[in-house]
């Protein structure tokens, strides 16, 4: 639900996945030349972890995506979806995914389902993906997005995503795809001991960063990233739509 105003930042190796259910890969509506062209794309620009890279070849990217864009999934930008809200542009995606550093075994939680396609990303490399969406309207669609292409080890929740998901809590992960003003206490609260947080922060309209929080023995260790420019992390769940 963004896009970048640094470019060319390098991220981290991550392993393999191993033992998460595949989802076969499907013809695509791209020839094939615009797919490569944007993991070729993606590399120059500094995204050279394998396992992140084949996890955006595994995904789809068009379906994600109304089809007056479909011709223009693969391009660098954000798109319009429903609700006023957008898919981010697959550099965010990237970039965003290889910071994470999935690994297998880990449960992840994500504020701002809206298309699905950052959630379908992350159960490419994960144990299981939370999705929160305040909105029902995008919830349900890409809830029945999601399972019609067969990723089995993501829950769509209708929801509050200031609130997260404490039931379901602690998580290894958490990515937060609005921005924040500031760091949501009851996020960093359900994030497990060892685990990363992703969220960019700053003031609605005005410059925002990108941050990267690390939990160790309770403690947050804040690292800032680059700066991006994200639709409003709000609270509650939206009444209508």
């Amino acid at each position: 639900m963004a896009g970048p105003i640094a470019p060319h930042i390098s991220t981290s190796g991550a392993p393999q996945s191993k033992g998460i259910p595949r989802v076969p890969r499907e013809q695509h509506k791209e020839d094939g030349v615009s797919r490569m062209q944007f993991l070729l794309d993606l590399r120059r620009r500094g995204i050279n972890d394998v396992a992140v890279l084949r996890a955006l070849d595994e995904v789809a990217r068009e379906r994600f995506v109304d089809d007056r864009f479909a011709d223009d999934a693969y391009a660098d930008r954000a798109l319009p979806i429903a609700c006023g809200q957008t898919i981010s542009q697959p550099f965010v995606v990237a970039y965003m995914t290889g910071q994470l550093d999935v690994r297998p075994e880990h449960k992840v939680l994500e504020v701002g389902t809206g298309s699905g396609y950052q959630a379908a990303v992350l159960s490419r490399l994960a144990r299981e993906v939370v999705t929160v969406e305040r909105y029902r309207t995008l919830a349900d669609t890409a809830r029945a997005r999601l399972a019609a292409l067969g990723y089995d080890n993501v829950d769509v929740i209708v929801g509050d995503g200031f609130a997260g998901v404490p039931e379901r809590a602690p998580f290894d992960r958490i990515i937060v795809t609005a921005a924040a003003e500031e760091v949501p206490a009851v996020l960093t609260k359900q994030l497990a001991d060892g685990g990363v947080m992703l969220l960019p922060l700053g003031p609605h309209g005005g410059m925002q960063y990108l941050v990267k929080l690390t939990k160790t023995a309770g403690k947050l260790a804040r690292e800032t990233l680059l700066a991006v420019r994200f639709v409003p992390l709000v609270p509650g769940q939206a009444r209508e739509l």
